[in-house]
């Protein structure tokens, strides 16, 4: 009995003590995790501040007209650099891609959550998945052997002489540009790379609404179409509007893709069929070359910086946009 009594106040056995040493594996491990956090910012400020450190003489030999000029020669002694092209073909790419994705995206959403039979949903789902996780060189190749072909062959044909007659508008869709390559071929293969994370994100949402909303719905006699108008879509419109920007700032820093259909001519597009290119392209194409501590780099740098502080702004209202309703 005494050794059993003993036994049963044994320190090991005592709870007190269980919080004394458990408590140092707590310390440890809250520590632990406040270091990956501040290693993280740690991270991303050595990025920012190293990306303005090297693009700062660029940005102070031309100051807020490196922005919106359209020279690009990097000739030695006559170098001139201005950001107003690739900053305008990242942008018109970025946000024509989101108008074609989107459509799509919403119909794939809807069909797996309001139509697509149980049996249907997994295939359908995993190929999104698997849509998702192709390299975006694999993309890229795709899009310039098949895509391009197509974009001039069945739409820039066909289609832009008669569009380029339409009053105000039709100068978007009038070009001489018959190579293929092109904005619109960019934005096309853009859309097709982010179509997966906005339709997974849609999908996801949709999911979310309480049946019983949907249900009553139904009971008054609405169709599926007036369900997902009236009830869905203003259930979810802020998550919706965030996915759809977390694929506007995938499509802003994608790089070989773009660079294999866009045309990189430097040269401020006056067409959707026209060549031109991006921060990122730009960037991947000409860095390599580039002198260390050169003007050029320098210059390339300040791209690099402009592209990081537009994809964080973007990036930061998607995450504003995506928080929980509680929040809201």
């Amino acid at each position: 009995m005494q050794n059993s009594a003993a036994a049963a106040f044994a320190p090991s056995q005592i709870p007190g003590s269980r919080r004394r040493s458990g408590s140092v594996g707590d310390i440890v491990f809250e520590w632990l995790c406040r270091g990956a956090g501040l290693l993280l910012l740690a991270i991303l400020g050595a990025i920012i501040l190293s990306l303005l450190i090297g693009g700062l003489p660029a940005f102070q030999a031309f100051g807020l007209q490196f922005i919106w000029s359209t020279a690009w020669n990097p000739v030695e002694g006559r170098e001139q650099f201005g950001a107003a092209v690739p900053l305008t073909g990242t942008l018109v790419t970025s946000i024509l891609a989101i108008v074609l994705a989107v459509p799509l995206a919403f119909g794939v959403a809807f069909f797996l959550t309001e139509l697509s039979p149980p049996w249907l949903k997994r295939p359908v789902g995993t190929a999104i998945e698997l849509l998702a996780a192709v390299p975006s060189i694999i993309y890229g190749m795709w899009g310039l052997f098949v895509l391009v072909p197509f974009v001039q062959n069945s739409i820039q044909i066909p289609f832009g002489d008669t569009l380029g007659e339409i009053p105000l508008i039709g100068w978007l869709f009038a070009s001489n540009n018959f190579a293929g390559t092109s904005i619109f071929s960019a934005s096309a293969v853009l859309a097709i790379m982010i179509l997966p994370f906005i339709a997974a994100t849609m999908r996801d949402v949709f999911e979310q609404v309480p049946p019983v909303y949907k249900e009553s719905a139904y009971g008054v006699g609405a169709t599926r179409w007036e369900v997902m108008r009236g009830v869905v879509l203003p259930y979810t419109r802020i998550s919706v509007v965030g996915g759809v920007m977390l694929g506007l700032g995938r499509a802003l820093g994608e790089t070989m893709a773009v660079t294999f259909v866009i045309g990189n001519a430097n040269r401020m597009p006056t067409s959707l069929f026209d060549p031109s290119n991006t921060i990122a392209s730009v960037v991947a194409l000409e860095f390599p070359e580039s002198l260390m501590g050169s003007f050029k780099q320098s210059a390339l740098l300040a791209l690099g910086f402009l592209l990081f502080v537009i994809s964080f702004l973007v990036l930061a209202a998607s995450r504003w946009l995506l928080r929980s309703r509680l929040k809201a």
